[in-house]
């Protein structure tokens, strides 16, 4: 089935024409450029929980509720994300995630006149909301804008200015919510999170407004790369496919895990060690992962996708049960070290997941990543292992998730012979 969602003239042509590298390069930055913004909010979660819980006064737990916000709504919205993807396109499909991710930002705004957590908790669902269809969009779209064997070197490039948001997000947080001249000259804790969210909500309407005027190449089903072509396929006869939504919702809940009992680890493990030093290894282990995803993308030059996330799998593994093994500060140092390997899993279990899919693609990008729902899986089981028997021991379960994304790097993600959908 072929479906046309933007104008004629923007349907594909042949390589030389609309679809050559050369053609493809706008439309990528612009696909790259919103990648930003979700890694942003993200970055500016964890912030959010640290805050909340100093000006409330509610505890660790209930703080959590962003989280179950964030990744609730990936869980929830991702299947119909990609039922709006295949009726309407991937353009269509981007604005929409941004200005609905907009009106989640000015919901901050209320929330913050109420100071009650719930509506807190309620704006980040409706944000996080836009962000699924964001990235449910425009992961899907750079995967299939150009050639599919430089797919994975595409998404890791995208991935990389994600991560180049993730590391502004905390230093935006520090700079206005945890600033006083805020709160002592603009009145109360929660302006500086009215002035935030509010800025970022008319900025990301701003951008929705350029992209609604730039012309973006539609791809429509029949115009998929690979093994395939215009044809359906049946997805769950695709083991590589499945195995990859379930390797991309465990690592996912490993990486939330891995950061969310970060400071416990570094602390617990080095003698003297405080909160505020703790933090600061956390940006040293933010800074890694950043630019481990710009060297992934280049690695993926000379090597297989496959290959860069079995050997990126086997290698946290490895640090992840030194982690385990609480050893003084050098599981610290271990810890730092699993983010510059996280760093291209994501992107690449994407790309070798969705690989071959045809006409199916859009329908399987949509569950890849209602997997990211995944972040909700660990952080909890963690908690628990760590109350019983210390934070190292936690690590043992990011452990076996790193395992499996070592085997499905190694045998997992080969494709399967296609089975047409009935």
């Amino acid at each position: 089935m072929v479906i046309e969602t933007d104008a004629t003239p923007n349907r594909p042509a042949l390589a030389d024409g609309p679809l050559s590298p050369k053609n493809l390069r706008a439309p990528l930055a612009f696909a790259i450029s919103c990648f930003f913004i979700w890694g942003l909010a993200y970055g500016l979660l964890e912030v959010l929980n640290k805050h909340f819980q100093e000006t409330l006064s509610i505890g660790k737990a209930e703080s959590a509720w962003l989280q179950v916000a964030y990744f609730g709504a990936y869980l929830l919205l991702s299947v119909p994300a990609g039922f709006l993807l295949q009726a309407r396109g991937y353009k269509f499909g981007i604005i929409t995630g941004l200005v609905v991710t907009a009106g989640g930002g000015l919901l901050f705004i209320p929330a913050a006149e109420a100071s009650v957590f719930p509506a807190f908790v309620g704006a980040m669902f409706v944000l996080a909301a836009g962000l699924c269809v964001l990235e449910t969009s425009a992961d899907t779209y750079v995967n299939v804008l150009g050639k599919p064997e430089h797919a994975s070197r595409r998404l890791n490039l995208a991935q990389s200015f994600n991560g180049l948001g993730v590391f502004f997000g905390p230093l935006l947080g520090g700079v206005v919510i945890f600033n006083p001249w805020v709160v002592d000259h603009l009145g109360g804790d929660q302006r500086s999170v009215q002035i935030i969210y509010a800025v970022i909500a008319a900025a990301v309407l701003i951008y929705a407004l350029i992209l609604s005027r730039v012309r973006l190449p539609e791809i429509t089903d029949a115009d998929h790369h690979g093994e395939g072509g215009g044809v359906k396929v049946n997805l769950w006869g695709q083991r590589h496919f499945v195995l990859g939504v379930l390797t991309q919702a465990l690592y996912i809940g490993a990486q939330v895990g891995v950061g969310a009992f970060f400071l416990n680890l570094v602390t617990e493990t080095w003698g003297g060690l405080t909160t505020q030093q703790g933090a600061f290894l956390l940006s040293i282990a933010a800074g890694g992962y950043l630019a481990g995803r710009f060297i992934s993308t280049a690695l993926l030059l000379k090597v297989t996708p496959r290959v860069l996330l079995t050997t990126y799998g086997v290698a946290n593994t490895i640090l992840t049960l030194v982690v385990a093994a609480g050893i003084e500060k050098v599981s610290a140092i271990a810890l730092i070290a699993v983010f510059f390997f996280m760093s291209a899993m994501f992107a690449t279990i994407f790309a070798l997941g969705v690989s071959g899919l045809g006409a199916s693609t859009k329908r399987g990008a949509s569950l890849m990543v209602m997997a990211i729902g995944g972040g909700v899986l660990l952080p909890w089981p963690m908690g628990f292992i760590a109350d019983l028997y210390g934070t190292p021991a936690a690590y043992l379960l990011p452990a076996a998730c790193f395992a499996l994304v070592a085997f499905y790097g190694w045998k997992g993600s080969r494709p399967t012979a296609l089975a047409a959908a009935n």
